[in-house]
């Protein structure tokens, strides 16, 4: 295993922090770990602080890992704030495609946006939000 999970129970989501080697097989596989964890804890919100080292992911694998990654989680989550300081542009992509497959997922490059932004979402709306523009309109 090229990766570690460090997990922190929060009163309204789990908090997971991934460190190790980056590579498209790394991710894909945490992310299956992480919805583990979630069945498991039964908490179904996620901050999502990846931290791995090396070259980043080339484009086609972004794509393929998101929209995997999304076909096997669809229907587990309420909602999700990934963090990647070094993904650049490419969270933005990630999240469209994620997004588009029907996952509730949010990027952010701070804990702490992305934190507020999982206390902000309700049972109400189950991160419906997620299918705004970043200015709050409808997409």
């Amino acid at each position: 295993m090229d990766y570690q999970l460090s997990i922190e129970q929060h009163p309204a989501f789990i908090h997971v922090t991934v460190t190790g080697l980056n590579s498209r097989e790394t991710v894909a596989a945490y992310l299956r770990d992480v919805v583990e964890e979630c069945r498991t804890r039964n908490c179904f919100r996620v901050l999502i602080e990846e931290r791995l080292k090396g070259p980043r992911l080339q484009l086609m694998d972004v794509f393929s890992v998101a929209a995997e990654g999304a076909m096997t989680a669809l229907g587990v989550f309420q909602a999700i704030a990934y963090v990647d300081e070094y993904m650049g542009e490419m969270a933005e992509f990630a999240e469209t495609v994620a997004v588009n497959r029907g996952m509730p997922v949010r990027v952010f490059t701070s804990v702490g946006e992305a934190s507020t932004w999982l206390l902000r979402q309700d049972d109400a709306s189950s991160g419906m939000d997620i299918f705004m523009d970043r200015e709050g309109r409808d997409v």
